[in-house]
C-alpha cells in the first residue's frame, strides 16, 4: 500500500475516533436514553458537545476533498514525492487540528487547518501534472 493510501486510512481512523469521542460526549451531555431515541426534543448541542460536533464536521469536510484525490492518484498510478508530501501534510495537520479543536486552542488551529488544505491542493496539483 502506498504512503498516500496509508495516510487516507489513518485519516479515516481519525474520523472514527472523533465520531466515537463526539458520541460519548453527546451521551454525557444529553443522556443515553434521549440520544438513543429520535432526538427530536434533545435541543441543540452546547459547549464542549457542540465543539465536538464541529470538529467531526470539519474533519469530514476535509476528508471529503482529500479521499477522492488519493483514490484517483492510486487508480492512475501517480505516486511521487509531491503526492506523498501532500498526503502526509493532510493527515498530520488534521491530527494536530483535531487535538487543538478538542482542547479549544484559538488562533493556531486555523493554521493547522490551512496546512491540511495545502496538502490536499498539493495532491490535486500532482495529479494534474502541474507539480512533480
Amino acid at each position: 500500500m502506498t504512503i498516500e493510501l496509508t495516510m487516507l486510512a489513518y485519516s479515516v481512523a481519525l474520523l472514527i475516533v472523533l465520531v466515537l469521542f463526539q458520541a460519548t460526549v453527546g451521551v454525557r451531555a444529553k443522556g443515553a436514553i434521549p440520544m438513543a431515541n429520535s432526538r427530536d426534543d434533545v435541543g441543540p448541542a452546547t459547549g464542549f458537545h457542540a465543539r465536538m460536533l464541529r470538529v467531526v464536521d470539519n474533519h469530514r469536510e476535509g476528508i471529503t476533498m482529500f479521499a477522492p484525490l488519493v483514490l484517483i492518484a492510486a487508480a492512475a498510478n501517480i505516486h511521487n514525492g509531491m503526492t506523498v508530501l501532500g498526503a502526509e501534510l493532510f493527515f498530520y495537520s488534521r491530527l494536530v487540528h483535531a487535538v487543538l479543536y478538542v482542547l479549544g486552542v484559538p488562533m493556531v488551529r486555523p493554521l493547522a487547518w490551512a496546512v491540511g488544505l495545502a496538502g490536499t491542493v498539493i495532491v490535486l496539483l500532482a495529479i494534474l501534472g502541474i507539480i512533480t
